[in-house]
């Protein structure tokens, strides 16, 4: 599985498998590339599917913080290996923070002339809420999200002198594992999943499993950046003109199955697959779905069908 270097010098890993039309999977925050392999590689005869690990996350994790936002150097690593593989005509697969990195490439680096069909996983093409736009992240939960997220930021700036979540002094780690419930909280009211958290975020070799990163800087990298983050993609997302297919958890609590079907609706050439029984993880909830609609996605939009059509 090869590295590739990126601008600033650091070493991206990058998996890849298959041969055929290009697609390039951009995954969710804290995904690691062989968990899409259960519905992908089945294709590999067909496709080739290239998926970058972003940095602070599996064999990418010791690459270095850029000075920008995650979302920006996120797009920035991308684009080098667009670059890089010389990649044109290519199917993009985006869930999550992956979506939000094709939508800020669709604004500031004319991604859409790289796409020939995109596929859009549970995400709002505008994070912050405002009276124009209440679909953000967590909906009307969204101010109760920033005072945790703004709450774990300090407690991990307090922190930068320590490398990793477990160098902490206890009464900090508790302090974080207690946040951390809270944001859970506000995914998931099941009393019994709830405790189940509880007590595995008490305990100091779990926290590396639940916790975004085990690494205090990432950690606060990524968090900063969901704080922060005031972009505006509706009008970048809806100049897409390649076929576009929307996949949406309707019960999800981060992102408001309203707002996503809104934007699917606003797109001259896109389609919405509604997961009645997910959130945002339709991939977990319903797996056998997920497969079956993923591999319609990528039949409908083969290049060579395409053209024999």
């Amino acid at each position: 599985m090869p590295f590739y270097q990126m601008p600033d010098g650091e070493q991206l890993f990058v998996r890849e498998y298959g041969q055929g039309q290009p697609v390039l999977v951009l995954s969710g925050l804290g995904m690691l590339s062989w968990q899409w392999s259960a519905f992908l590689y089945l294709h590999r005869k067909q496709f080739r599917f290239i998926i970058p690990e972003w940095r602070g996350f599996g064999a990418s994790s010791q690459c270095k913080i850029p000075q920008q936002d995650a979302i920006s150097s996120h797009w920035q690593d991308v684009q080098a290996l667009i670059q890089q593989l010389d990649l044109k005509d290519v199917i993009v697969i985006a869930y999550s923070m992956g979506a939000t990195t094709t939508m800020h490439g669709l604004k500031y680096g004319e991604f859409a002339h790289h796409i020939a069909a995109y596929l859009h996983i549970d995400q709002t093409p505008k994070i912050s809420i405002d009276d124009d736009w209440p679909y953000g992240l967590f909906g009307e939960k969204h101010t109760r999200f920033k005072t945790i997220l703004k709450k774990l930021s300090n407690l991990l700036e307090q922190n930068q002198d320590k490398a990793l979540i477990q160098d902490l002094a206890a009464e900090d780690r508790k302090r974080i594992a207690n946040l951390w419930l809270d944001f859970i909280a506000l995914q998931n009211n099941n009393k019994y999943a709830l405790k189940a958290f509880e007590w595995a975020l008490q305990q100091s070799r779990l926290q590396t499993y639940l916790l975004p990163s085990s690494r205090v800087d990432y950690m606060a990298w990524y968090i900063n950046n969901y704080l922060h983050h005031s972009e505006d993609y509706r009008e970048a997302i809806r100049q897409l003109n390649c076929p576009v297919t929307f996949f949406t958890g309707m019960q999800s609590q981060l992102y408001p199955a309203i707002g996503q079907t809104q934007i699917a609706q606003s797109l001259s050439n896109a389609q919405q697959v509604c997961f009645e029984k997910s959130g945002h993880t339709p991939l977990i909830t319903e797996p056998l779905k997920f497969a079956k609609e993923i591999a319609r996605f990528l039949k409908e939009n083969k290049q060579s069908d395409k053209i024999a059509a």
